[in-house]
């Protein structure tokens, strides 16, 4: 069977996540769709000129209609963040775009990767519009967190990244939550490496969450990085890895969690994130959570009904 990806939205960052996923060989197909049509049938013919340079892969542009015959639909539309403007301040422009995507893809039968932020209200959004079971509803949620978090503390530990096992859970924003009493390097946990003080995590942890404002002041936009994580997810989900990611999805249940889209580490393959794990948390820790879920059930109600979205 041909993987086919769709992505809708073909800025920065829907372009970035295009040529990440040329370039990791998850797909056959990538298909592209834009409101500015012209801007999409450009990228697409800019990246079909790469095609001597990354494993064989058909791009072209699409209308709607076709999307729903992919096998893993990616939303990169909407507006981005400004300087200094926080992820749930794009929350009523962003959820109206969610709102009209999410209606035209009721009964699609595949799995829906929501990039655009704020993406854990997004993705509660776009259950409610399309009606499809929460586990093919994504969101790259705090796996771009996890990310810079390992980076910073490979930095710090004079390690690879890949050498770093720590997790950044609940909200992708303000209130995401690293899990510090259960990140290690080389299966020595953090707060047994020599040298380490508890006294560093409060700064890295507010230095992982301002991460995106600083790229933002600097260059206008993040891109590069978010592409890079969504093609890592389509490659689990298109090849059914079977990996645990730090996707954000609605939960039903795990650690608590009840009616609200966050990110816990999920196993993610080909029906989408079905079964979420309850990841090892100090107190402290489960606290945070609460909190960071208490500030996204207060999102999702500020903008009220989905029909009230002028």
């Amino acid at each position: 069977m041909q993987r086919k990806v769709g992505i809708i939205g073909v800025g920065a960052v829907g372009a970035s996540v295009a040529i990440s996923t040329l370039h990791s060989g998850a797909a056959d197909e990538v298909w592209l769709h834009d409101r500015d049509a012209a801007r999409a049938e450009g990228e697409a013919m800019d990246l079909a000129h790469g095609a001597w340079f990354y494993p064989a892969c058909r791009v072209r542009t699409v209308d709607m209609q076709a999307m729903r015959a992919a096998q893993v639909v990616v939303i990169a539309a909407g507006r981005g963040g400004r300087p200094e403007e926080t992820r749930l301040d794009l929350l009523r422009d962003n959820a109206r775009v969610a709102r009209d995507i999410g209606r035209m893809l009721a009964g699609f039968g595949g799995t829906v990767v929501m990039v655009s932020n704020p993406v854990d209200v997004l993705v509660q959004v776009l259950v409610e519009a399309s009606g499809l079971p929460p586990q093919r509803v994504l969101g790259t949620g705090t796996m771009l967190d996890s990310s810079r978090l390992r980076q910073m503390l490979g930095q710090r530990l004079h390690l690879s990244a890949s050498s770093v096992h720590a997790q950044v859970v609940g909200e992708h924003g303000d209130s995401a939550v690293p899990l510090w009493s259960s990140a290690d390097a080389g299966s020595v946990a953090l707060r047994r490496w020599p040298g380490w003080k508890r006294s560093q995590e409060p700064k890295l942890a507010e230095q992982v969450r301002r991460a995106a404002y600083e790229v933002i002041q600097r260059k206008g936009y993040t891109n590069h990085a978010i592409g890079l994580v969504t093609a890592r997810l389509l490659r689990c989900l298109l090849r059914d890895e079977q990996r645990v990611l730090t996707v954000s999805r609605w939960q039903q249940g795990a650690a608590g969690l009840q009616d609200v889209a966050l990110s816990l580490p999920t196993i993610v393959g080909r029906e989408g994130g079905a079964r979420v794990l309850e990841p090892a948390m100090d107190d402290a820790e489960q606290e945070a959570l609460a909190r960071s879920a208490a500030v996204l059930r207060a999102a999702r109600a500020s903008i009220g009904a989905l029909d009230a979205l002028a």
